[in-house]
């Protein structure tokens, strides 16, 4: 069973202020790209043991997809000690997730 995205949302500077990897998800879970990309984004972040996975439920009013500028649907951003390194919108499969992710170690 896939882990839902939540409706509880951390703010911009929790975000900001994290350190070391982080793969924040933005979707919903009605969404037919997200529910289709999930497996191959589940896949990917599988592989990186210190990765933390933040699922964030995204639509209209929501402050946080809006700070990243998130314009479609799953949009997975790569953070590195809270700045942003790589995104991935609407990977057709988990190479394009790895790609990202690689950058985190650049």
């Amino acid at each position: 069973m896939a882990v839902p995205y939540s409706v509880e949302q951390p703010e911009r500077g929790e975000i900001d202020a994290m350190r070391g990897p982080v793969a924040l998800d933005f979707g919903t879970d009605w969404c037919g790209y997200c529910r289709a990309a999930a497996p191959a984004i589940a896949d990917a972040l599988a592989e990186v043991r210190a990765l933390r996975h933040i699922k964030v439920e995204d639509g209209p009013g929501r402050a946080l997809g809006r700070s990243f500028k998130v314009k479609l649907w799953p949009t997975v951003v790569m953070l590195m000690d809270g700045k942003e390194v790589a995104r991935v919108v609407r990977p057709a499969d988990a190479e394009e997730v790895r790609r990202a992710l690689a950058q985190l170690a650049a």
